[in-house]
C-alpha cells in the first residue's frame, strides 16, 4: 500500500499526456480512486477500458501495472511498464515501476539499469536512489551501492533510515563493526522506531555483546515490534543467561506472530525438552516438522525425547530418517540400536551397532564420504523440474488456508491484496445455458452470442436462454414452479401428439420440457428430450451444446453415487458427449463456449495437449475469454509450461478473474 501511495502521488507530479475526451479522463481518475483504496481488481477493469479505447496512452498501462505488482503479477506488470515505455519513454515514474518489479523478481542489473534511467531524468530523487542503493547491494556491488548512500547522508545526514540502509549495506558486506556504527547513528536520530534498536540488537548478537542485545532487542519489542525474530533472538539470550522462564513466553509470542514457522517451534521444544516438559516438547517437533519437513536436525531431538517416553518404534522411525539424510552421523546407529533393543529385537540391534563401528574403523571413509554427502547436498539444493499436476491435485483436495499472511478483510473478496486468499487450484467450470444468468460482473468475457440471441426472439421457451458460469441453488418454490412446467409441457406434447403435427415447434417444446427437467437436475429425462428435439429438427445446435451439458453432470452424479462404471465404459460417455460439442463446432464454428467446455472435458481426461488447442481456440474467438485463459493458464502449469501458464493466468487476473493472482503469488 505504501508503493501505491508513494507512486501515485509521484505520477501526479510527472507531467502525464493529457486525455483527450472527458470520458476516458473520467475513466481513468475512477481507476486511480479505485487503486489508491485498494480496489485492485476494480481498478484494471477501468484501465482496461481506457486502453481499449486509447491504447497509444502511457498511464493507463503504467497505473494498470501498479495494480498488478499489488497482485503479486510481475509478469503482468511489466508488460504493462514495457507498453508505457514504449508509447511515452520520457516517464521516470515508468521506470521507477518496472525496476520496482524487476527488484521483486531479482533481476538486480535491470533493477539498476530502471533506476538509474529514472534518476536521469530527476537526479535528486530520493526514493530512486535508495531502491538503487538497495538492488546493487543485493548484486553483491557494496561499493557503489555506498556511493549512493553515502550521496544521500551528504545531502540529509540526520535521515535516520539513510543509516539503516547504510547498516543493512555493510553488514551483508560482512562489515560487523561498520555496520554497528551505523545503526547506533539510526538510533540516534531516531529513537522511537523500533526497526533501528531490532538490527542493532542483531548485530550486537552477532559479535557476542550480549547484555547489548539484550537491551536493544528489549528496546524494539517496548517499542511493539511485530516481527518475531526479535522475540525469537531474545529468547535465545534469554536462554543463555538461564532466564527459562523469559525465554519461553518470547518464544510463545514468536510463535503467535509468525505460527508458520517451523524454526521457531523447534527452538521452543528444545527448551521444553530441557525443561523436562517431554509431551509438549513433542508436540512442537511434529509441529516443526509439519512446517518444515527440511529441518532434518528436529528428527534428532525428536528421537531422543520418543526415547525418553518410552516410544520405541516411534523414535526408531526418526533415527532411520535421520540416517537416510545423514548416512555418517554415528550417535543415530547407538540410538537406533537403543530403540531396537528396548523392542525386544536384539539382532536388530546389533546390526546398527556393527555399522557405526565398520563406520568408526574408517575415518578417512568417513571424510571422503562426508564431502560426497555435501556435494549431493548441494546437487539437491539445485532447481528440480516437479510433477506440477500432483502439487495442483493435493493442493485443490487439501483444500489448505494459504500459508501467506491473511489478507485485509474486505466486504467485497475481490478487494485488497486479494492474491492472499487462498484459491483452490481447479479449472473454472463449464459455461452453460439455463434461464438463470450467473455470471461474475468483474469479469470481460463476453456472455453473449447470436445464435442464443436469435432463438430468444422466437419465444419457443417459457423464458429466454442466458449463459451462466454459477450453479444457482433453487428454492422449493423454483422447483415447484419447474415442475408444474414439466406438468403443462407434458399436456402440450400430448396433444401434439394426438394431432400427429410434427416439425420445429414440436422439437421446440422436447427442448423446452428437456431445460425443465434439467433445471430439476432429472438429467436422464433431459437428455431423453433433448434427443427427440434433435432428432425432429435439421439442424438444433443449442440442444446439441446443452445435451453435451447435461451428459457431463449425469457423469458426475454417478461419480459422486458411486456407481460403478468401467473404464471403457466412461470413455464411451465421454466420446458420445464431445462429439455433441464437436457438432456445436460444426454448425457454429464461431461458438466459442463449445471450444471452452469441449477443452474443460479433455482435461478431465489429462489430455491436456488437446485441451490447450480448444482453449486456444476459444481465445482466438474471444480475446477477452477470461475462463479460457485461466484454464490454459492451469493447463500449461500442469505441463512444466510455467512461463506460458504464468502469462495466462496474469491475462486471466486482467480480466476478471481475481483468483488467478492467488496462483500467480504461489507459483511464480
Amino acid at each position: 500500500m505504501r508503493f501505491v501511495k508513494k507512486i501515485l502521488l509521484m505520477l501526479c507530479l510527472c507531467p502525464m499526456m493529457a486525455l483527450a475526451q472527458l470520458n476516458t479522463d473520467r475513466i481513468t481518475a475512477i481507476g486511480r480512486n479505485a487503486l489508491y483504496y485498494e480496489d485492485y481488481v476494480l481498478s484494471i477493469q477501468y484501465f482496461n477500458q481506457v486502453i481499449k479505447v486509447k491504447p497509444y496512452l502511457a498511464e493507463p498501462y503504467l497505473y494498470r501495472a501498479i495494480a498488478k505488482i499489488q497482485l503479486g503479477d510481475y509478469n503482468g506488470a511489466e508488460k504493462d511498464c514495457n507498453s508505457a515505455i514504449k508509447n511515452s519513454p520520457f516517464l521516470p515514474g515508468a521506470y521507477y515501476t518496472r525496476g520496482f518489479v524487476y527488484r521483486q523478481t531479482e533481476q538486480w542489473e535491470k533493477a539498476e539499469k530502471d533506476f538509474s534511467e529514472a534518476l536521469g531524468f530527476s537526479p535528486e530523487n530520493k526514493t530512486y536512489m535508495l531502491l538503487r542503493a538497495d538492488v546493487r547491494a543485493q548484486n553483491k556491488d557494496y561499493a557503489r551501492a555506498l556511493e549512493d548512500i553515502n550521496f544521500l547522508l551528504r545531502k540529509e545526514p540526520r535521515t535516520a533510515s539513510f543509516h539503516f540502509e547504510k547498516g543493512v549495506i555493510l553488514m551483508n558486506s560482512n562489515d560487523t563493526l561498520g555496520a554497528l556504527a551505523s545503526f547506533s547513528d539510526a538510533v540516534h536520530y531516531e529513537e522511537q522506531n523500533a526497526a533501528n534498536w531490532s538490527a542493532r540488537g542483531l548485530i550486537n548478537s552477532m559479535l557476542g555483546n550480549d547484555e547489548e542485545a539484550l537491551y536493544d532487542l528489549t528496546q524494539a519489542i517496548n517499542l511493539g515490534s511485530k516481527w518475531a525474530g526479535d522475540y525469537i533472538n531474545r529468547g535465545v539470550l534469554q536462554y543463555k543467561r538461564h532466564n527459562y522462564r523469559g525465554a519461553l513466553s518470547d518464544y510463545d509470542k514468536a510463535i503467535d506472530l509468525s505460527p508458520r514457522d517451523g524454526k521457531t517451534y523447534y527452538n521452543r521444544g528444545l527448551l521444553r525438552q530441557e525443561l523436562g516438559d517431554y509431551n509438549r516438547a513433542l508436540d512442537d517437533y511434529n509441529t516443526a516438522l509439519d512446517l518444515a519437513p527440511e529441518l532434518t536436525e528436529v528428527h534428532y531431538q525428536r528421537g531422543t525425547v520418543n526415547l525418553q517416553l518410552r516410544q520405541w518404534k516411534d523414535a526408531l522411525a526418526d533415527f532411520d530418517a535421520l540416517i537416510a539424510v545423514y548416512p555418517y552421523f554415528l550417535p543415530s546407529y547407538y540410538l537406533a540400536a537403543q530403540a531396537k533393543t528396548a523392542l525386544g529385537d536384539k539382532k536388530g540391534a546389533f546390526v546398527y551397532q556393527h555399522k557405526a563401528s565398520q563406520l568408526e574403523k574408517d575415518k578417512e571413509k568417513i571424510q571422503r564420504a562426508k564431502k560426497v554427502n555435501t556435494d549431493a547436498q548441494l546437487a539437491a539444493n539445485q532447481p528440480q523440474k516437479k510433477d506440477r499436476r500432483k502439487e495442483f491435485s493435493n493442493r485443490a483436495a487439501q483444500n489448505k488456508p494459504d500459508v501467506t499472511d491473511a489478507a485485509d478483510t474486505y466486504e467485497s473478496e475481490a478487494r485488497g491484496s486479494v492474491q492472499k486468499r487462498y484459491a483452490d487450484v481447479v479449472n473454472e467450470p463449464n459455461i452453460v445455458l439455463s434461464y438463470y444468468g450467473q455470471t461474475p460482473s468483474l469479469r470481460r468475457t463476453g456472455y453473449f452470442h447470436y445464435m442464443v440471441e436469435d432463438y430468444n426472439r422466437t419465444n419457443a421457451l417459457p423464458s429466454p436462454l442466458h449463459f451462466s458460469v454459477i450453479d444457482l441453488a433453487l428454492t422449493a418454490e423454483m422447483v415447484s414452479k419447474h415442475f408444474d412446467q414439466i406438468d403443462k409441457l407434458s399436456r402440450q406434447i400430448d396433444r401434439v401428439e394426438e394431432q400427429k403435427l410434427k416439425g420445429e415447434r414440436y422439437a421446440d417444446l422436447y427442448f423446452a420440457r428437456a431445460m425443465e427437467f434439467a433445471l430439476v437436475q432429472d438429467y436422464n429425462s433431459a437428455i431423453e428430450d433433448c434427443n427427440k428435439a434433435i432428432a425432429l429438427r435439421n439442424k438444433f445446435p443449442i440442444a446439441n451444446f446443452c445435451r453435451a451439458n447435461w451428459r457431463y453432470k449425469l457423469l458426475e452424479f454417478k461419480r459422486e453415487a458411486g456407481e460403478a462404471t468401467t473404464a471403457d465404459q466412461l470413455k464411451l460417455e465421454f466420446e458420445v458427449l464431445l462429439r455433441d460439442y464437436d457438432e456445436v463446432i460444426r454448425q457454429q464454428p464461431d461458438f466459442a463456449f463449445a471450444y471452452y467446455n469441449r477443452a474443460n472435458m479433455l482435461c478431465t481426461q489429462r489430455d491436456y495437449e488437446a485441451a490447450i488447442r480448444y482453449y486456444t481456440k476459444a481465445i482466438e474467438v474471444d480475446g477477452e475469454f477470461a475462463e479460457a485463459y485461466f484454464n490454459r493458464g492451469l493447463t500449461y502449469i500442469y505441463t512444466d509450461e510455467n512461463e506460458k501458464g504464468l502469462n495466462d493466468l496474469s491475462k486471466a487476473g486482467e480480466l476478471g478473474i481475481y483468483q488467478a493472482y492467488n496462483l500467480i503469488s504461489r507459483f511464480k
